[in-house]
Protein backbone atom coordinates (compact mmCIF):
# COMPACT_ATOMS: atom_id res chain seq x y z
CA UNK A 1 0.00 0.00 0.00
CA UNK A 2 1.61 3.27 -1.12
CA UNK A 3 2.17 6.19 1.23
CA UNK A 4 -0.22 8.51 -0.64
CA UNK A 5 -3.05 6.01 -0.35
CA UNK A 6 -2.41 5.42 3.36
CA UNK A 7 -2.21 9.11 4.16
CA UNK A 8 -5.40 9.99 2.28
CA UNK A 9 -7.33 7.07 3.76
CA UNK A 10 -6.30 7.98 7.32
CA UNK A 11 -7.35 11.60 6.80
CA UNK A 12 -10.66 10.61 5.20
CA UNK A 13 -11.48 8.28 8.09
CA UNK A 14 -10.52 10.89 10.67
CA UNK A 15 -12.66 13.58 9.07
CA UNK A 16 -15.59 11.21 8.65
CA UNK A 17 -15.58 10.08 12.29
CA UNK A 18 -15.33 13.66 13.50
CA UNK A 19 -18.32 14.64 11.33
CA UNK A 20 -20.72 11.86 12.26
CA UNK A 21 -19.93 12.04 15.99
CA UNK A 22 -20.11 15.84 16.25
CA UNK A 23 -22.52 16.99 18.95
CA UNK A 24 -25.35 19.16 17.67
CA UNK A 25 -26.45 22.18 19.69
CA UNK A 26 -29.89 23.85 19.66
CA UNK A 27 -30.17 27.56 19.06
CA UNK A 28 -30.34 29.45 22.35
CA UNK A 29 -33.48 31.52 21.89
CA UNK A 30 -35.55 30.52 18.86
CA UNK A 31 -39.05 31.78 18.14
CA UNK A 32 -40.88 29.93 20.91
CA UNK A 33 -42.46 27.52 18.42
CA UNK A 34 -39.46 25.31 17.71
CA UNK A 35 -35.70 25.28 18.01
CA UNK A 36 -33.41 24.79 15.08
CA UNK A 37 -30.07 23.03 15.53
CA UNK A 38 -26.66 24.45 14.74
CA UNK A 39 -25.45 21.86 12.23
CA UNK A 40 -27.09 19.94 9.39
CA UNK A 41 -27.74 16.37 10.50
CA UNK A 42 -26.93 14.81 7.12
CA UNK A 43 -24.82 15.98 4.20
CA UNK A 44 -23.17 14.24 1.26
CA UNK A 45 -20.08 13.88 3.44
CA UNK A 46 -22.07 11.82 5.95
CA UNK A 47 -22.33 8.96 3.45
CA UNK A 48 -19.87 6.14 4.19
CA UNK A 49 -16.38 6.34 2.77
CA UNK A 50 -16.81 2.85 1.35
CA UNK A 51 -19.70 4.11 -0.76
CA UNK A 52 -17.68 6.85 -2.39
CA UNK A 53 -14.22 5.31 -2.69
CA UNK A 54 -12.72 2.11 -4.02
CA UNK A 55 -10.56 1.16 -1.01
CA UNK A 56 -8.36 -1.27 -2.92
CA UNK A 57 -4.93 0.35 -3.50
CA UNK A 58 -4.34 -1.90 -6.49
CA UNK A 59 -7.37 -0.63 -8.39
CA UNK A 60 -7.44 2.89 -6.95
CA UNK A 61 -3.85 3.93 -6.13
CA UNK A 62 -4.74 7.65 -5.90
CA UNK A 63 -7.79 6.92 -3.68
CA UNK A 64 -10.13 8.79 -5.98
CA UNK A 65 -13.89 9.02 -5.51
CA UNK A 66 -15.48 6.40 -7.73
CA UNK A 67 -19.14 6.92 -6.79
CA UNK A 68 -19.71 10.58 -5.98
CA UNK A 69 -22.62 11.71 -3.78
CA UNK A 70 -24.16 15.09 -4.54
CA UNK A 71 -26.81 15.51 -1.82
CA UNK A 72 -28.73 13.91 1.04
CA UNK A 73 -32.19 15.40 1.52
CA UNK A 74 -36.01 15.02 1.67
CA UNK A 75 -36.08 12.21 4.23
CA UNK A 76 -39.00 10.19 5.50
CA UNK A 77 -38.79 9.47 9.25
CA UNK A 78 -39.85 6.77 11.68
CA UNK A 79 -38.87 5.58 15.15
CA UNK A 80 -38.24 1.84 15.54
CA UNK A 81 -36.65 -0.01 18.47
CA UNK A 82 -35.84 3.34 20.13
CA UNK A 83 -33.82 4.44 17.11
CA UNK A 84 -34.56 7.53 15.01
CA UNK A 85 -34.47 6.41 11.40
CA UNK A 86 -34.48 8.57 8.31
CA UNK A 87 -35.19 7.14 4.87
CA UNK A 88 -33.02 9.57 2.98
CA UNK A 89 -33.12 10.66 -0.62
CA UNK A 90 -29.50 10.25 -1.67
CA UNK A 91 -28.51 11.74 -5.02
CA UNK A 92 -25.37 10.74 -6.86
CA UNK A 93 -23.35 12.93 -9.16
CA UNK A 94 -25.29 11.29 -12.00
CA UNK A 95 -28.54 12.93 -10.75
CA UNK A 96 -30.06 9.53 -9.94
CA UNK A 97 -31.68 9.34 -6.51
CA UNK A 98 -32.04 6.28 -4.32
CA UNK A 99 -33.10 5.57 -0.75
CA UNK A 100 -30.85 4.81 2.20
CA UNK A 101 -31.48 4.59 5.94
CA UNK A 102 -29.58 6.75 8.44
CA UNK A 103 -29.87 5.93 12.14
CA UNK A 104 -29.43 8.10 15.25
CA UNK A 105 -29.70 7.26 18.96
CA UNK A 106 -31.16 10.67 19.85
CA UNK A 107 -32.64 12.16 16.67
CA UNK A 108 -30.40 15.26 16.52
CA UNK A 109 -26.86 14.00 15.85
CA UNK A 110 -24.67 10.92 15.41
CA UNK A 111 -26.64 9.90 12.32
CA UNK A 112 -24.95 7.00 10.56
CA UNK A 113 -26.01 5.35 7.32
CA UNK A 114 -26.68 1.65 7.22
CA UNK A 115 -24.05 -0.20 5.20
CA UNK A 116 -26.20 -0.74 2.10
CA UNK A 117 -28.80 1.46 0.41
CA UNK A 118 -32.35 0.19 0.00
CA UNK A 119 -32.78 -2.20 -2.92
CA UNK A 120 -36.17 -1.05 -4.16
CA UNK A 121 -37.93 -3.54 -6.47
CA UNK A 122 -39.27 -2.13 -9.72
CA UNK A 123 -42.59 -2.58 -11.44
CA UNK A 124 -42.96 -3.78 -15.03
CA UNK A 125 -42.44 -0.13 -16.01
CA UNK A 126 -38.97 0.61 -14.56
CA UNK A 127 -38.41 3.81 -12.59
CA UNK A 128 -36.18 6.43 -14.15
CA UNK A 129 -35.77 8.08 -10.76
CA UNK A 130 -37.28 7.62 -7.29
CA UNK A 131 -37.35 10.13 -4.46
CA UNK A 132 -39.03 11.83 -1.48
CA UNK A 133 -40.39 8.85 0.43
CA UNK A 134 -43.03 9.30 3.12
CA UNK A 135 -42.78 6.48 5.67
CA UNK A 136 -45.95 5.54 7.56
CA UNK A 137 -46.58 2.91 10.23
CA UNK A 138 -50.17 1.97 9.34
CA UNK A 139 -52.60 0.36 11.74
CA UNK A 140 -52.79 -2.66 9.40
CA UNK A 141 -49.32 -3.63 10.71
CA UNK A 142 -47.23 -2.70 7.65
CA UNK A 143 -44.78 0.14 7.25
CA UNK A 144 -45.54 1.77 3.90
CA UNK A 145 -43.23 3.91 1.82
CA UNK A 146 -44.91 6.20 -0.70
CA UNK A 147 -42.56 7.98 -3.06
CA UNK A 148 -42.38 9.74 -6.39
CA UNK A 149 -41.50 7.52 -9.32
CA UNK A 150 -40.40 9.48 -12.35
CA UNK A 151 -40.29 8.13 -15.90
CA UNK A 152 -39.57 9.81 -19.22
CA UNK A 153 -42.69 11.13 -20.89
CA UNK A 154 -43.39 8.77 -23.83
CA UNK A 155 -45.23 11.60 -25.58
CA UNK A 156 -42.33 14.07 -25.38
CA UNK A 157 -41.28 15.69 -28.63
CA UNK A 158 -38.16 14.37 -30.32
CA UNK A 159 -35.15 15.98 -28.72
CA UNK A 160 -36.99 16.81 -25.48
CA UNK A 161 -35.03 14.95 -22.80
CA UNK A 162 -36.52 16.76 -19.80
CA UNK A 163 -40.23 15.95 -19.96
CA UNK A 164 -41.29 13.33 -17.46
CA UNK A 165 -44.31 11.71 -15.84
CA UNK A 166 -44.49 11.58 -12.05
CA UNK A 167 -46.62 9.04 -10.20
CA UNK A 168 -46.83 7.63 -6.69
CA UNK A 169 -44.83 4.47 -6.11
CA UNK A 170 -45.81 2.24 -3.18
CA UNK A 171 -43.74 -0.28 -1.24
CA UNK A 172 -44.11 -1.92 2.17
CA UNK A 173 -41.79 -3.41 4.73
CA UNK A 174 -41.55 -4.59 8.33
CA UNK A 175 -37.99 -3.49 9.05
CA UNK A 176 -36.91 -0.95 6.35
CA UNK A 177 -34.51 -3.60 5.02
CA UNK A 178 -36.65 -5.89 2.87
CA UNK A 179 -39.22 -4.13 0.71
CA UNK A 180 -42.17 -5.43 -1.30
CA UNK A 181 -43.10 -3.26 -4.26
CA UNK A 182 -46.81 -2.79 -4.93
CA UNK A 183 -48.43 -1.35 -8.07
CA UNK A 184 -48.30 2.42 -8.43
CA UNK A 185 -51.24 4.42 -7.12
CA UNK A 186 -53.95 5.16 -9.69
CA UNK A 187 -55.83 8.47 -9.42
CA UNK A 188 -57.93 10.65 -11.74
CA UNK A 189 -55.02 13.12 -12.06
CA UNK A 190 -52.55 13.05 -14.98
CA UNK A 191 -49.59 13.23 -12.59
CA UNK A 192 -49.04 12.89 -8.85
CA UNK A 193 -46.44 14.06 -6.36
CA UNK A 194 -46.27 14.25 -2.57
CA UNK A 195 -48.76 11.46 -1.92
CA UNK A 196 -49.03 10.48 1.75
CA UNK A 197 -50.85 7.59 3.41
CA UNK A 198 -53.03 8.42 6.42
CA UNK A 199 -51.90 6.20 9.34
CA UNK A 200 -55.40 4.94 10.21
CA UNK A 201 -58.26 3.30 8.36
CA UNK A 202 -61.14 5.65 7.56
CA UNK A 203 -64.46 3.81 7.36
CA UNK A 204 -62.53 0.64 6.56
CA UNK A 205 -60.62 2.23 3.68
CA UNK A 206 -57.08 3.43 3.14
CA UNK A 207 -56.95 7.23 3.01
CA UNK A 208 -54.44 9.23 1.00
CA UNK A 209 -53.35 12.85 0.78
CA UNK A 210 -52.52 13.63 -2.84
CA UNK A 211 -51.24 16.52 -4.94
CA UNK A 212 -53.06 16.40 -8.27
CA UNK A 213 -51.24 18.17 -11.08
CA UNK A 214 -51.49 18.48 -14.82
CA UNK A 215 -47.79 18.36 -15.66
CA UNK A 216 -44.45 17.30 -14.28
CA UNK A 217 -43.58 20.75 -12.86
CA UNK A 218 -46.72 22.87 -12.96
CA UNK A 219 -49.74 21.98 -10.85
CA UNK A 220 -51.97 23.60 -13.47
CA UNK A 221 -55.61 23.06 -12.58
CA UNK A 222 -54.52 20.88 -9.65
CA UNK A 223 -56.12 22.73 -6.78
CA UNK A 224 -53.91 21.96 -3.78
CA UNK A 225 -53.64 19.13 -1.27
CA UNK A 226 -56.14 16.46 -2.24
CA UNK A 227 -57.68 13.56 -0.34
CA UNK A 228 -59.09 10.25 -1.48
CA UNK A 229 -59.83 6.65 -0.55
CA UNK A 230 -58.74 3.24 -1.82
CA UNK A 231 -60.08 -0.18 -0.92
CA UNK A 232 -56.67 -1.85 -0.77
CA UNK A 233 -52.96 -1.18 -0.95
CA UNK A 234 -52.25 -4.16 -3.21
CA UNK A 235 -54.09 -2.40 -6.05
CA UNK A 236 -54.62 1.12 -4.78
CA UNK A 237 -57.11 3.09 -6.87
CA UNK A 238 -58.55 6.48 -5.89
CA UNK A 239 -61.66 7.23 -7.92
CA UNK A 240 -62.25 10.77 -6.65
CA UNK A 241 -60.02 13.40 -5.05
CA UNK A 242 -61.33 16.05 -2.67
CA UNK A 243 -59.34 19.25 -2.11
CA UNK A 244 -58.50 19.69 1.57
CA UNK A 245 -56.21 22.72 1.38
CA UNK A 246 -56.29 24.77 -1.80
CA UNK A 247 -53.59 26.93 -3.32
CA UNK A 248 -54.49 30.61 -3.21
CA UNK A 249 -53.47 33.91 -4.79
CA UNK A 250 -50.70 35.93 -3.10
CA UNK A 251 -49.90 33.48 -0.33
CA UNK A 252 -46.90 31.29 0.43
CA UNK A 253 -48.78 28.50 -1.36
CA UNK A 254 -49.98 30.38 -4.43
CA UNK A 255 -48.23 28.25 -7.09
CA UNK A 256 -48.63 24.83 -5.50
CA UNK A 257 -48.68 23.07 -2.16
CA UNK A 258 -48.29 19.52 -0.93
CA UNK A 259 -48.60 17.40 2.17
CA UNK A 260 -45.32 16.80 4.01
CA UNK A 261 -45.28 13.74 6.29
CA UNK A 262 -48.38 11.94 7.54
CA UNK A 263 -50.33 14.05 10.05
CA UNK A 264 -49.93 13.58 13.80
CA UNK A 265 -53.06 12.74 15.81
CA UNK A 266 -53.68 15.03 18.79
CA UNK A 267 -56.59 15.63 21.12
CA UNK A 268 -57.44 18.82 19.21
CA UNK A 269 -57.25 17.39 15.69
CA UNK A 270 -54.86 16.06 13.08
CA UNK A 271 -51.71 18.19 12.91
CA UNK A 272 -50.37 18.67 9.37
CA UNK A 273 -47.03 19.87 8.03
CA UNK A 274 -47.06 20.94 4.37
CA UNK A 275 -44.94 22.84 1.88
CA UNK A 276 -46.06 25.87 -0.05
CA UNK A 277 -44.55 27.36 -3.19
CA UNK A 278 -44.69 30.88 -4.55
CA UNK A 279 -42.95 32.45 -7.52
CA UNK A 280 -40.43 35.27 -7.19
CA UNK A 281 -38.05 37.17 -9.45
CA UNK A 282 -35.36 34.74 -8.22
CA UNK A 283 -37.47 31.65 -8.97
CA UNK A 284 -39.67 29.37 -6.91
CA UNK A 285 -39.51 29.67 -3.11
CA UNK A 286 -40.48 26.67 -0.98
CA UNK A 287 -41.49 27.09 2.66
CA UNK A 288 -43.28 24.95 5.25
CA UNK A 289 -46.60 25.68 6.90
CA UNK A 290 -48.89 23.97 9.42
CA UNK A 291 -52.63 23.40 9.70
CA UNK A 292 -55.09 21.35 11.76
CA UNK A 293 -57.95 19.18 10.50
CA UNK A 294 -60.94 17.79 12.34
CA UNK A 295 -60.49 14.45 14.08
CA UNK A 296 -63.57 12.97 12.41
CA UNK A 297 -63.85 14.91 9.16
CA UNK A 298 -60.34 14.71 7.71
CA UNK A 299 -61.21 17.07 4.87
CA UNK A 300 -62.16 19.94 7.22
CA UNK A 301 -59.41 22.42 8.07
CA UNK A 302 -60.23 23.91 11.47
CA UNK A 303 -57.12 26.01 12.13
CA UNK A 304 -54.44 27.42 9.84
CA UNK A 305 -51.94 30.14 10.79
CA UNK A 306 -51.11 32.72 8.16
CA UNK A 307 -47.72 32.66 6.48
CA UNK A 308 -44.92 30.15 6.82
CA UNK A 309 -43.82 27.94 9.71
CA UNK A 310 -40.24 27.28 8.56
CA UNK A 311 -38.37 29.01 5.74
CA UNK A 312 -34.74 28.54 4.72
CA UNK A 313 -32.41 30.82 6.68
CA UNK A 314 -28.75 31.74 6.24
CA UNK A 315 -26.73 28.97 4.62
CA UNK A 316 -29.94 26.93 4.24
CA UNK A 317 -30.90 29.25 1.38
CA UNK A 318 -28.00 28.10 -0.80
CA UNK A 319 -27.71 24.75 -2.55
CA UNK A 320 -28.54 22.74 -5.63
CA UNK A 321 -32.02 24.30 -5.80
CA UNK A 322 -31.71 27.41 -3.67
CA UNK A 323 -34.33 29.03 -1.43
CA UNK A 324 -36.08 25.77 -0.56
CA UNK A 325 -37.30 24.26 2.71
CA UNK A 326 -38.97 20.87 2.28
CA UNK A 327 -40.14 18.24 4.76
CA UNK A 328 -41.57 14.77 4.37
CA UNK A 329 -40.70 13.33 7.78
CA UNK A 330 -41.34 14.05 11.45
CA UNK A 331 -41.41 11.93 14.61
CA UNK A 332 -43.67 12.47 17.62
CA UNK A 333 -42.23 10.89 20.77
CA UNK A 334 -44.40 9.55 23.56
CA UNK A 335 -43.30 12.40 25.83
CA UNK A 336 -44.80 14.95 23.42
CA UNK A 337 -41.55 16.04 21.78
CA UNK A 338 -41.70 16.42 17.99
CA UNK A 339 -38.64 16.07 15.75
CA UNK A 340 -39.18 18.00 12.52
CA UNK A 341 -36.83 16.84 9.77
CA UNK A 342 -36.48 19.27 6.90
CA UNK A 343 -34.16 19.68 3.95
CA UNK A 344 -32.65 22.91 2.71
CA UNK A 345 -32.17 23.76 -0.95
CA UNK A 346 -32.26 20.13 -2.12
CA UNK A 347 -28.85 19.61 -0.55
CA UNK A 348 -28.80 18.66 3.16
CA UNK A 349 -30.95 17.60 6.11
CA UNK A 350 -31.73 19.55 9.30
CA UNK A 351 -33.77 19.04 12.45
CA UNK A 352 -35.95 21.39 14.49
CA UNK A 353 -37.57 20.33 17.75
CA UNK A 354 -40.91 21.36 19.22
CA UNK A 355 -43.66 19.73 21.27
CA UNK A 356 -47.28 18.81 20.61
CA UNK A 357 -48.30 21.46 23.15
CA UNK A 358 -46.30 24.19 21.41
CA UNK A 359 -47.46 23.20 17.94
CA UNK A 360 -51.12 23.16 18.97
CA UNK A 361 -50.73 26.55 20.64
CA UNK A 362 -49.14 27.86 17.44
CA UNK A 363 -51.69 26.43 15.02
CA UNK A 364 -54.76 27.36 17.10
CA UNK A 365 -53.79 30.80 18.42
CA UNK A 366 -51.74 32.32 15.59
CA UNK A 367 -53.84 34.62 13.35
CA UNK A 368 -54.96 33.27 10.01
CA UNK A 369 -54.17 34.90 6.67
CA UNK A 370 -56.60 37.71 5.88
CA UNK A 371 -55.54 37.64 2.19
CA UNK A 372 -55.31 41.48 2.00
CA UNK A 373 -52.72 44.01 3.14
CA UNK A 374 -55.39 45.89 5.06
CA UNK A 375 -56.31 42.73 6.96
CA UNK A 376 -52.66 42.22 7.93
CA UNK A 377 -52.47 45.78 9.28
CA UNK A 378 -55.70 45.24 11.22
CA UNK A 379 -54.32 42.05 12.80
CA UNK A 380 -51.04 43.73 13.73
CA UNK A 381 -52.82 46.79 15.15
CA UNK A 382 -54.92 44.61 17.45
CA UNK A 383 -51.78 42.89 18.72
CA UNK A 384 -50.03 46.21 19.36
CA UNK A 385 -53.05 47.63 21.20
CA UNK A 386 -53.35 44.47 23.28
CA UNK A 387 -49.67 44.63 24.20
CA UNK A 388 -49.90 48.31 25.09
CA UNK A 389 -52.74 47.54 27.50
CA UNK A 390 -50.60 44.88 29.14
CA UNK A 391 -47.44 47.01 29.31
CA UNK A 392 -49.12 50.14 30.72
Amino acid sequence: MNALFQERLAQLQQNYEALITRENEPEKLGNGIYKRYQYPILTAQHTPIFWRYDLNPETNPFLMERFGINATFNSGAIKLDDKYLLVVRVEGLDRKSFFAVAESPNGVDNFKFWDFPITMPETENPDGNVYDMRVVQHEDGWIYGLFCTERKDPNAKIGDESSAVAQCGIARTRDLKTWERLPDLITPSPQQRNVVLHPEFVNGKYAFYTRPQDGFIEAGTGGGIGFGYADSMENAVIEKEFIVDEKRYHTVYEVKNGQGPAPIKTEKGWLHLAHGVRNTAAGLRYVLYVFLTDLKDLTKVIHKPGGYFIAPEGEERVGDVSNVAFANGWIADEDGKVFIYYASSDTRMHVAISTIEQLLDYVINTPEDGFRSAASVETLTKLIESNQAVLI
